[in-house]
């Protein structure tokens, strides 16, 4: 046993790294349920994100389909994922950055920040 109450002290730790392990978690899976969008062109060409990254949707008004014409509209859909998975970045770093920085703000392994 550790003079001045060590063993009080590792187990406060072990609950609390517990609590963070579960509030991960639940930010984690809160992610995986919301939805972000992106946009490019004026919003001519719209993607939908999870929270996590997953594309779940991809809306293309008409007007930006030209036949003669398909290589600006796949860089509208490249620059509507890509503004869509910014979103979802910062909105992860919204939900996990204070759970990270309990941790000791040197962040978790694996993740963006």
């Amino acid at each position: 046993m550790i003079p001045g109450g060590g063993q009080t002290n590792m187990q406060q730790l072990l609950q609390q790294a517990q609590k963070m392990q579960q509030d991960l978690q639940r930010a984690q899976e809160e992610l995986a349920r919301t939805e972000v969008e992106g946009q490019a062109g004026g919003g001519l060409v719209r993607a939908t994100v999870t929270g996590s990254g997953e594309l779940r949707g991809l809306k293309i008004d008409p007007k930006a389909v030209d036949p003669e014409d398909t290589e600006t509209l796949a860089d509208l859909v490249v620059a509507a994922v890509q503004a869509a998975n910014e979103n979802a970045q910062t909105l992860q770093q919204q939900k996990l950055g204070p759970l990270a920085q309990g941790l000791g703000g040197g962040g978790i392994p694996g993740l963006p920040f």
